[in-house]
């Protein structure tokens, strides 16, 4: 389902995550239990949304669908590339309720290199 996001969808994102912690990512291995799941940087992205999710288990690049008319879906786990000044990224296409369809690029997974949310969110923000 295509959802436009016309405001910042950084709560939306994060209120997707949390359940995503709950009722699939708790207790697993990869769950790093010192960090939280955390909207980081969403800012508009040529009619889109993009940001960094922060979560216990991943820390992704997120981008989320402005604007209907530019955007370009991609089904789920299907690869779509998208050029940054930094090179191409991989972005894999995903779908949550809360947030409708939308794009991830994975920075880190798992998180067990970070001992505090600090040292994350820092990271998520030199990443962007």
């Amino acid at each position: 389902m295509l959802l436009i996001h016309e405001r910042d969808p950084a709560a939306l994102v994060a209120s997707a995550y949390r359940r995503i912690e709950r009722e699939r990512m708790a207790g697993l291995p990869v769950h790093n239990a010192a960090l939280a799941v955390e909207s980081v940087g969403f800012q508009r992205w040529m009619d889109h949304w993009l940001g960094i999710v922060v979560a216990p288990w991943c820390m992704s690049l997120l981008l989320l669908p402005g604007s209907g008319g530019t955007w370009i879906s991609a089904t789920e786990n299907e690869r779509i590339f998208h050029r940054f000044p930094a090179g191409d990224f991989a972005f894999l296409g995903g779908e949550e309720a809360e947030i409708g369809e939308y794009q991830s690029c994975a920075l880190f997974s798992p998180m067990s290199q970070f001992a505090s949310q600090s040292d994350a969110v820092l990271t998520a923000h030199a990443a962007l």
